[in-house]
């Protein structure tokens, strides 16, 4: 591989940490960066100017939830004044018909809902907030009205699978182009609360019937994007396209990291876009250049024909499976450590256990 890499396609922008919602399979690391520490205004504006310098070609504005920062519109405009196509990845919580409009006048391309179920009540339970889901029904209503393109993000697990028919219909109720059933991926907050969320191997074949059904009845009129969970899988995916080889993001308080899940592997130096650019960091920093590649892999990963596809798999999977973050993911029917996800789900209870909630600024509990 050549010693300076492709640049990023996409740019991961997590302005802030802060959320209305408690979702118990949250992507956000398990110790959350305080206000007091995000970036300001000025910093967000010069990471888009080095990300548009670099080539880079889309910015996801996420979180937590980013529109809890009032400078979102101005950072979508920025966006926009470079070339770069603007997603917006929200819990509709704070969308309003003035907040739309502000972000719409700035020339936001995209819009992706998250929902947590397809009845309000089993929606308002997982994501912690009662009220919420009546909140995104109005915030879908609004999108579409406007004419942004809307895609719908359904996380599914033990406790939401059987309804993911209602959720395609939800999409297709809603107007949105494309929608998102992905099965929930197990580190940080999704492995502290796995029992609760590991789905059997039936429901998840019923999850796959009913997508392809969904399919043939969409057709080209809405796209299915579906992730199946790691668990039940005889090879890995490639985490992120690759370490450090497509993607990279930025925390709240300035970390640039080759995933968002990065973090919880110890003993790595997260550079910060407070003192070097982004470009100094995809190309040379310590962290990028670690897993990026397949010289760093042992075996069976150095020998396999799928190397350079599933790029070795997720380095924190492996970590929060193995206790080693460079070990070959578990997942793999090769890996040393595969009997690990079969204990897994052969000690998944009968019966979920309770949510364990996150706090801000915290990593506890239910």
């Amino acid at each position: 591989m050549s010693n300076t890499p492709p640049p990023p396609m996409s740019l991961l922008a997590e302005l802030t940490h802060r959320c209305p919602l408690q979702c118990p399979y949250c992507s956000n690391p398990l110790q959350l960066d305080a206000r007091t520490t995000e970036l300001s205004t000025a910093d967000w504006r010069r990471v888009i100017e080095q990300a548009a310098e670099m080539g880079v070609l889309q910015v996801h504005f996420s979180g937590g939830e980013p529109m809890a920062r009032p400078d979102l519109p101005e950072l979508v405009a920025h966006a926009v004044s470079l070339g770069l196509y603007t997603n917006l990845i929200t819990s509709g919580i704070l969308l309003n018909p003035k907040t739309l409009k502000a972000l719409s006048d700035a020339g936001l391309d995209h819009v992706q809902l998250s929902f947590q179920d397809a009845t309000p009540e089993q929606a308002d339970y997982i994501g912690g907030m009662a009220g919420a889901q009546a909140k995104k029904l109005e915030a879908a209503r609004l999108i579409v009205e406007d004419g942004l393109p809307l895609t719908l993000n359904f996380v599914i697990h033990r406790q939401n699978a059987e309804r993911v028919p209602a959720m395609l219909q939800m999409a297709e109720t809603l107007g949105a182009r494309r929608v998102e059933i992905a099965h929930t991926q197990y580190y940080g907050w999704g492995l502290l609360n796995r029992d609760a969320l590991l789905p059997s191997r039936t429901q998840l074949e019923e999850t796959e019937r009913a997508v392809a059904q969904a399919r043939a009845r969409f057709g080209t009129r809405i796209a299915i994007d579906f992730v199946t969970p790691d668990y039940y899988a005889d090879q890995p995916k490639p985490c992120m396209g690759g370490w450090g080889q497509r993607f990279l993001n930025v925390s709240p308080s300035g970390k640039v990291l080759p995933c968002h899940a990065a973090e919880s592997i110890p003993g790595l130096h997260f550079p910060s876009v407070q003192e070097e650019t982004l470009a100094a960091i995809w190309q040379n920093s310590p962290l990028f250049t670690l897993y990026r590649g397949t010289d760093w892999m042992p075996e069976p990963c150095q020998s396999c024909a799928f190397k350079e596809q599933d790029w070795g798999g997720c380095r924190c999977q492996a970590l929060a499976l193995t206790g080693n973050a460079s070990a070959t993911d578990p997942v793999c029917e090769r890996a040393p450590g595969h009997s690990v996800i079969q204990q897994a789900i052969a000690n998944r209870p009968a019966v979920p256990p309770a949510f364990r909630y996150r706090r801000y600024g915290n990593a506890e509990t239910a």
